[in-house]
């Protein structure tokens, strides 16, 4: 079964019209100088939209639990600054009206891609929803959220890909290849890869989203830090500047062998 995919609007950036789209940023908004100048980078490097986030599920309550609606004017201002779409993650559904003001995606995280009282608030929005795969959920499973979303009048929902919960230890999760070309060949849906929670190890995101665009994936959400072993959240799992620019490189030799394009903003 093959289905078209319906491309999805984030801003005046659209998604899954045949193109590879690149989502960055850090995983937390930390303040006005770590947010703009990664803003700043990763645009120069080619992403069409800035990932960051402000209010975070933690599985420790004593880690950085995001700034807050102490991140709503920063990331405004940047925003502005580099004309980038953003996506933030929405843990509660009473965060609707407020961050809808802040956010051009709303992302519904691994450990909500189960609520489906959020999904179902959420389809009554204007704004395009990312799914991500729970981390024990059946592609089936996945697949079914989005149609959550997209049954209760919003039909602009992307899914990502960022692993799953497996007996193997060497990695934090374990990336799911298979996930993609399934999605892609059995869904109308948008299909992106998060290849930094997939993966846990900023070693690995490079060659893992080679592998996802090489599997037929749209896009990626990846994290970038400005300096990593300083981040707040998931330092270990971020790309330095470098590592950024070296992934974007690759890609667009990959993506041309394929006879596609990296877009860019």
């Amino acid at each position: 079964m093959n289905h078209r995919t319906k491309p999805v609007k984030i801003g005046s950036t659209v998604i899954g019209q045949g193109g590879f789209s690149v989502l960055a940023g850090p995983c937390s908004v930390e303040s006005l100088e770590q947010f703009s100048k990664t803003a700043q980078f990763v645009k120069k490097q080619g992403a069409v939209g800035l990932r960051g986030g402000i209010f975070k599920l933690r599985t420790n309550p004593n880690s950085f639990q995001g700034l807050g609606r102490e991140a709503y004017d920063i990331v405004k201002e940047v925003k502005a600054q580099v004309g980038l779409p953003f996506v933030s993650e929405i843990t509660d559904p009473r965060q609707i009206s407020d961050l809808e003001n802040v956010v051009d995606m709303f992302q519904v995280g691994s450990r909500n891609m189960h609520n489906y009282a959020l999904l179902k608030e959420l389809g009554q929005t204007k704004r395009p929803v990312m799914i991500k795969r729970g981390f024990s959920a059946l592609i089936k499973e996945w697949i079914l959220a989005a149609e959550y979303v997209a049954q209760a009048g919003n039909e602009n929902v992307i899914l990502c890909e960022r692993g799953v919960r497996t007996f193997e230890t060497a990695t934090r999760n374990t990336f799911d290849i298979n996930a993609i070309a399934y999605a892609k060949q059995h869904s109308p849906f948008v299909v992106i890869a998060d290849p930094s929670h997939g993966t846990g190890d900023a070693k690995l995101v490079g060659p893992v989203a080679l592998a996802a665009a090489a599997a037929g994936a749209d896009g990626l959400l990846v994290e970038v830090h400005p300096q990593p072993k300083e981040a707040l959240s998931d330092g270990y799992q971020s790309l330095d500047f470098a590592q950024f620019e070296e992934m974007m490189h690759k890609l667009e030799k990959v993506l041309h062998a394929l006879g596609r394009k990296l877009e860019h903003a």
